[in-house]
């Protein structure tokens, strides 16, 4: 699959916002804390996907009920769902100047995801967190997602690569009081481009 670069510049794929919050010092303490213990930029981004995907549980494998989607918050109170870990990796790996987009993937419902940039091409990764049946890995040469599509059943994965969290998903966390009211309402597909 041919995966969609939404916006031109890739500085927007860098940027700090509201949600990948990457100036805030959580980001900052914990990205600098990584950042001691890798040798160059991959090693760097694969500590970020480790630590993102083995040391924050995915609230409904752990049946957390709260519901975060600032990066910040993510790393904070250790727990969220597939979007919001790739919000928390998204800001990790920007923070160290790692270009790194937000995409999904479709099957009951959305599922995020994130895409890195190295040696001049996108290469997506899922934090989501590993559990019996669920391997992802972090890779540059081979895509080990938590999830593989199957096409004849509907489920899909989008090609588009967004700078900032697409607003179907975003509003869906914000508006969602706990977990079980955010299982109610998560999108069952992104809207197609107009």
């Amino acid at each position: 699959m041919e995966l969609i670069q939404k916006t031109p510049d890739l500085s927007a794929y860098l940027a700090a916002d509201e949600v990948i919050d990457h100036d805030h010092p959580r980001v900052r303490e914990v990205a600098g804390r990584l950042a001691k213990e890798a040798d160059d930029s991959y090693a760097y981004a694969r500590l970020a996907f480790e630590f993102v995907r083995d040391t924050i549980p995915h609230s409904q494998d752990s049946g957390d009920p709260r519901v975060t989607w600032r990066a910040s918050d993510v790393l904070e109170q250790r727990t969220g769902i597939c979007y919001a870990k790739a919000h928390a990796l998204a800001a990790l790996l920007r923070a160290e100047d790692i270009p790194t987009a937000l995409c999904y993937q479709r099957f009951d419902v959305v599922h995020g995801l994130v895409a890195v940039r190295f040696n001049g091409a996108w290469h997506r990764q899922d934090p989501r967190g590993n559990k019996p049946g669920v391997d992802a890995r972090f890779s540059l040469d081979r895509e080990q997602l938590a999830f593989t599509p199957d096409t004849a059943a509907g489920e899909a994965d989008y090609p588009d690569l967004y700078a900032a969290p697409h607003p179907v998903v975003l509003d869906a966390l914000r508006a969602a009081t706990d977990r079980s009211r955010l299982w109610a309402t998560l999108p069952p597909a992104l809207p197609s481009p107009s």
